[in-house]
């Protein structure tokens, strides 16, 4: 039977251009390299290498038994290293990006059970509403809502998210509360984003609605959105998510009961699928799970193309 490790070493040897190159690059003496060759060589029955003082070349049976070995190999290795990747403890510092609202409710509790679970990792987690480039920022994966942006990132669908109207008591008080969508025109409106000035899609018993809306205070934070709407300077769209906790505690109450803007995805995206880092794995396994069991959405993968 033929001995892998003399397929493994003849792949070396033919990519390396020489004996001595492919014995230093394995670790071993020259003499075993070429005797090894030999004997693979004996087994196949034909000649793969022909030598010479100066040189050393395929032979047409050479090179079709390298691009077909070649391929096996790496398929052998890429099962090697899955599964050692498999069988290793998660360890080391995982930084993470997510929208502050989702960060602040959802993902705490998925990070404390990640550490909680494997002791020797750390977590480095950046709450922002900026779409941050990862690879610059150093981000193993970060989690989005809405509709992707295109890029070369690894998206994997956790869900779906959607965002209600809320309004403080004290403003509803002073402004009356909006009976339907056109009204908001005629309200000041507390805008996610970089103007005070915004065009809000909504969805209703009447299909998509577009209504342009404006007001004193803009913010490309939700956090600072929210507390603006709380202190009363006008209307704002909150993650359902968010805004449920504020309404029950009563420091905001929903208008426009019937309307939320156009359901979106939850995401999480990370640069790359090709030798992902077993406690980035590990944490997007966890968050995966634990999302579904709270909403039991599906866990489809979603390649975002350029």
């Amino acid at each position: 039977m033929i001995d892998l490790n003399d397929i493994m070493i003849f792949a070396r040897v033919t990519e390396a251009g020489s004996f001595t190159a492919a014995a230093r690059l394995l670790g071993m003496p020259k003499t075993t390299v070429s005797r090894r060759i030999a004997a693979l060589e004996r087994e196949l029955g034909v000649r793969l290498l022909q030598r010479t003082t100066r040189s050393l070349n395929l032979t047409a049976s050479g090179r079709l038994y390298y691009e077909e070995s070649s391929q096996a190999l790496r398929t052998i290795e890429g099962a090697n290293l899955r599964l050692a990747e498999a069988r290793a403890e998660p360890a080391g510092t995982i930084r993470i990006s997510a929208p502050v609202g989702f960060g602040g409710h959802f993902l705490q509790d998925a990070i404390f059970e990640f550490l909680s679970t494997y002791p020797k990792t750390s977590v480095e987690l950046r709450l922002t509403d900026d779409r941050l480039n990862l690879v610059e920022s150093g981000i193993d994966l970060a989690f989005r809502t809405g509709v992707l942006e295109d890029s070369t990132l690894i998206a994997r669908k956790l869900g779906s998210t959607h965002r209600l109207l809320c309004a403080s008591p004290d403003y509803l008080a002073r402004c009356s509360t909006p009976d339907v969508p056109e009204d908001l025109a005629r309200h000041d409106c507390v805008i996610a984003g970089q103007s005070a000035q915004a065009q809000w899609l909504l969805e209703g018993p009447h299909g998509q609605e577009t209504i342009a809306v404006s007001g004193r205070f803009a913010a490309n934070e939700m956090q600072a959105v929210m507390a603006a709407a709380i202190a009363g300077y006008g209307i704002a769209q909150l993650p359902h998510g968010v805004a449920d906790a504020c309404i029950k505690d009563g420091r905001l109450r929903r208008v426009l009961d019937g309307y939320t803007t156009p359901t979106g995805g939850l995401h999480v995206v990370y640069p790359s699928s090709r030798h992902l880092p077993p406690l980035v794995k590990a944490f997007i396994e966890l968050a995966v799970r634990r999302l579904n069991a709270i909403t039991g959405n599906s866990d489809d993968y979603v390649i975002v193309s350029r």
